[in-house]
Formats: structure tokens, sequence, C-alpha cells
């Protein structure tokens, strides 16, 4: 009854309490509901533990970009990047700064010369040699044009280490060309019996991608920022189902393991495929649980001799108006592996990122156990250390916790809805 709230109390009569000082051996009756309260679909072991949460951000201050095209590490440079660099070379090395030219929209090639000229500047490189401006139009029969590929020569120097006056000026060289080349600067190297050309940028980008530098948000899952596009962060879709084509993997292909490939006219499919796999060293009579993962990939894609599972499907979906498809393609749809994320659930820029070459989704499907090795044993740089302290302690603490109680089995990928009621 005291338990009770005023309002639901009203409804109750008035009952007087006893007449007892003081009750003894009666315990409270307590009503527990048993159930599931995770009502998030994306919610995970990793979100529901707060793990993911430090992860994101350990990712987003430590991690480093990797550039897809050539694995190099994506980094903004600064001007003691570009000093250190040519310090690094012997001294008395002669050293060239430049600085890309781009004709700005509405201006023609002599025109941007004519204004570079007035600025001071008085030579450009072209076809590797260096040239006044004055005769480099004198002899440029397009100069109503846009300019060809050349770069501004910004100044010439020699490696000091140990001169500050010359640090200084080199620094106002680079920082000069960073800005005349739009965040370009190109150091060339004259060595004895070389020339080496070296590219710096200030801009976030590589390989000619401009990429994102990394945020918390660009891990989440759950923010349109980070979320995959095409299955928004849930990992799956809902397309034509592996295991519904293909219900028992007992069976080869000739044995017709493949469920929609079967009857008088669909099976034209198959008979191709059987047919021509001799051409390709496809083996047609082995069950298809022993298939390798580019043989099945192969049954989807097809090749030149026959047309895979995504040419038939796509046939169907083209008849759409045929009732027979549309039935057939309802019985094989159902929850997949988004082809997009591969079931990271994030945007592919959140791949690039990694923190000692492992990214986020390749660390949120290690067991507990095995993630909680990775990071007792992970060695940072100093200052990657300090930024990251606490949020090591965070991460490795709750890891510990989920091993002690005997959990080191889960993956912090695991959705919450999964665990039994």
């Amino acid at each position: 009854m005291e338990s009770l709230s005023s309002y639901a109390r009203q409804f109750l009569g008035r009952i007087d309490k006893p007449e007892v000082d003081f009750i003894k051996g009666i315990p409270p009756a307590i009503a527990i509901e048993q159930k599931v309260n995770t009502r998030n679909p994306r919610s995970t072991v990793g979100t529901s533990t707060e793990i993911y949460d430090y992860l994101k951000l350990l990712f987003a201050r430590i991690g480093k970009t990797l550039s897809p095209v050539s694995g190099q590490e994506v980094k903004r440079h600064q001007v003691k990047d570009v000093v250190n660099f040519i310090n690094s070379h012997p001294e008395n090395t002669r050293v060239a700064v430049l600085a890309p030219i781009f004709t700005p929209e509405g201006r023609n090639c002599s025109e941007h010369l004519d204004l570079l000229a007035k600025q001071g500047f008085s030579r450009i490189e072209s076809n590797n040699e260096f040239v006044s401006i004055e005769d480099f139009l004198k002899a440029f029969k397009d100069a109503s044009t846009s300019c060809p590929e050349l770069n501004l020569l910004i100044d010439r120097v020699v490696v000091n280490p140990n001169d500050a006056d010359n640090a200084s000026r080199m620094a106002d060289s680079i920082q000069t060309a960073f800005y005349e080349g739009c965040g370009e600067c190109i150091v060339k190297v004259f060595q004895e019996n070389s020339t080496t050309v070296s590219v710096f940028s200030n801009k976030f980008e590589a390989d000619g991608i401009v990429f994102e530098e990394p945020t918390e948000h660009l891990f989440a899952f759950n923010s349109p920022l980070g979320a995959c596009p095409k299955c928004e962060g849930f990992g799956s879709v809902i397309g034509i189902d592996e295991d519904l084509v293909v219900p028992n993997k007992n069976l080869s292909i000739y044995e017709d393991a493949i469920a929609c490939w079967k009857g008088e006219k669909l099976s034209e499919w198959k008979n191709l495929l059987v047919r021509h796999a001799h051409k390709f060293d496809f083996p047609v009579h082995k069950p298809y649980y022993e298939l390798t993962q580019e043989e099945r990939r192969l049954l989807w894609t097809g090749n030149s001799f026959f047309r895979g599972l995504d040419d038939f499907f796509s046939h169907l979906e083209e008849k759409l108006y045929k009732i027979q498809n549309r039935v057939m393609l309802a019985r094989y749809r159902g929850k997949t592996t988004c082809p997009e994320c591969n079931g990271a659930r994030l945007r592919k820029e959140a791949a690039w990122v990694k923190v000692r070459h492992k990214s986020i989704h390749e660390l949120v499907t290690l067991p507990v156990d095995q993630l909680y090795d990775f990071f007792k044993s992970l060695q940072l740089e100093d200052h990657e250390q300090k930024v990251a302290v606490r949020l090591l302690i965070e991460i490795t603490s709750r890891l510990e916790f989920l091993n002690k109680v005997g959990l080191g089995y889960l993956t912090l990928n695991r959705l919450s809805s999964t665990f039994g009621r």
C-alpha cells in the first residue's frame, strides 16, 4: 500500500494500520519481470558497455588514415614537415621550392603570369627547365588559353641546418608555396647524380583522393554521418538470401544445389554453367559447402561463359509485371549482409582509419578476450600515449570485467537483441 502512488491509493478504501509495534519473519514481496529492455535495433555489446564509445574517441584522436590506393598514411603537411624534410639531406645540397600554377577561372595564361610577375616572381619551371616568365610568354604562342603544366619557382636554397636565418627563409618560402599552389608545395632536391621531386600538401588528401579527417561521428553507425548509406547502420539489407538459394549445401551444382535453377526452363541457366565449366576449371560435382569463397562468388557474378545468379535475379526484376517473377523473387528474399559495407555498418571511409594496422570493425569482431590482449600489448608513440591514456584505461577495465564474468567469447558487434530472454 505504502509503495503505491498517491494517485493509485485514492481508489482504494481506507484501511487502518494494524495495532502492532513490530512484525518479524515476513519477507517483502518483490515481482521482477524478466525481459530484454533493448529497443534500439542497432544496439550491440559494445554500445551497451560503452566500450564502443571509447573506441570511437580513440580512433578519432590517434587513428591514422591510410590511402586505399597506395597504403601510405594520409596527413596534412605543415611547414615544419617540409623544413625537416629539406634539412634531412646532406649539408650544401641544392633545393628548389616550387608551387604548381593553377589558372583561375576567367583569366588566361598571359594575364595570370603577368600578375605573378607583378607580385615579384620572376621564374617558372617548364619541361623541367627554369625560364623567366618574360621569356616564356614570348615563346608561348597560346598565351590566350589556360597555362600548361607549369610550376612557379618560389626560392632556391642550400641545405644548412645550423643556419637560423636560412631556416627562417625556408619556412617563409614554403608558406608562400602552399599559398600560391592552392595547398601544394613541390620540393626538388638536386643531388650529384639525380634529382628527386617530392610533393607536400596541407590538404587532407593523397593519391588524388580527398579524405575526411577522422571524428568520432565517422565511426558512429547510429549517426547518418558514419552509417553505411546502403544499410543505414544495420549491417544487413533485404536482398537475395544465399541460404534460401542454396538450401542444401551438401549437394553439388550438378545435383541441383541451386534451388532456383530447377525445372524445364530455369535449368537452362545451370546447364550453361555445366557445359562450359571445364573451360575455367569449375568443380560442378563438388558439394557446395566445399567450394572456395572465390568459386561461390563466381556463381553469383558469372563470367564470359555463363550468366550468374546476379544476372538471373536481375532478369526477373526486369519483368516484374509477370506474377511468377514476383513470386520467385519473394521466395528467395531475406535479410542478407549489406554488400556495400560487408556487415561493418559504417561508411567505407571508416575502414581506412587504423590503429596499429587494425580498423575499428576488425577490433569489434574480435572476441573480448583477444581484444583485451590486443589493448594490453598495444605500443603507442609518446604523443599518442598522452592523448589516449584515459581512453585505454576505460577500455581495458571494461574488457577485463567482461573477461572475469565469463563473457570473453562475446564480440563487441554482437546485437543486444540476440541475448536470451
